[in-house]
């Protein structure tokens, strides 16, 4: 599977602090095997952010995402806490 991380993405995840990033490595580890795996707790976003998924980075951390058409590639577009839903 082939992750696109945007540049807002990007920016987001250089601010976030270390053990965090930590975490969210190990997750995207198990996301790249099976996006959703009851341990990320990935799930629809509805509202403004219909036809996007999250999933969880520990308890506070969520990265906002969304499938390709083929399914093999995934954009990567926010990642936070869940001010990024605003």
């Amino acid at each position: 599977m082939e992750i696109i991380y945007s540049s807002k993405f990007a920016r987001e995840y250089k601010k976030l602090p270390n053990n965090v990033k930590d975490i969210a490595e190990e997750q995207e580890e198990i996301f790249r095997e099976d996006p959703f795996d009851p341990r990320l707790k990935t799930h629809k976003l509805k509202g403004r952010l219909n036809g996007f998924l999250s999933f969880s980075i520990g308890y506070k951390y969520r990265i906002i995402f969304e499938f390709t058409k083929d399914k093999n590639v995934v954009y990567f577009h926010s990642v936070g806490d869940h001010d990024i839903y605003e």
